[in-house]
């Protein structure tokens, strides 16, 4: 079921190159986005990226350029300048955790054996943390990639303070 890009569900989710040596990207979104001037309209694109290392560390960026491939690399250093760690116990996240961004709710949870039942850019983020399973659910109405990955981001925040805040407690 493999197609020419490499990915294996087929969509529009980018082939899931490397970008240096240890990060991968995934490309969530393409929009042609337009200004209105002077003697008609100047279009660009707005692109929405993911970068991992599969290992923990997970980013999601976001930028404009006059062409897509000038998006894509802008999203890519945004990315990797604000990538969040993610704590990985077993393969899984230890904890379930909900959160909010704009108009976007994602729930995470915690699964064993079951892999990632997750679907579009919460699927794509939690593969590029690394996280093997893992069950999350978008309960929001929208459809904007860029609120869900970033919902999922700031979900991995909560996370990573509460887990950090348990280890600090259990170590005293």
């Amino acid at each position: 079921m493999n197609n020419a890009k490499g990915n294996q569900r087929g969509g529009r989710r980018g082939s899931g190159k490397p970008v240096d040596k240890e990060f991968t990207t995934i490309t969530l979104d393409v929009r042609r986005v337009a200004r209105v001037v002077a003697g008609g309209r100047r279009f660009s694109f707005r692109t929405t990226v993911a970068v991992g290392d599969k290992k923990g560390r997970v980013g999601v960026g976001v930028a404009k350029g006059k062409d897509a491939s000038a998006s894509v690399e802008k999203a890519t250093r945004e990315a990797k300048k604000y990538m969040v760690n993610v704590p990985i116990v077993n393969g899984t996240i230890p904890y379930q955790v909900h959160a909010k961004y704009k108009a976007s709710f994602v729930i995470l949870r915690p699964t064993r054996g079951r892999g990632i039942v997750a679907g579009g850019p919460v699927r794509a983020v939690c593969e590029l943390a690394g996280i093997k399973n893992i069950s999350g659910k978008l309960t929001s109405r929208t459809t904007n990639k860029l609120t869900n990955a970033q919902a999922v981001i700031q979900a991995f925040r909560i996370l990573g303070a509460r887990y950090n805040r348990d280890a600090a407690r259990n170590k005293k």
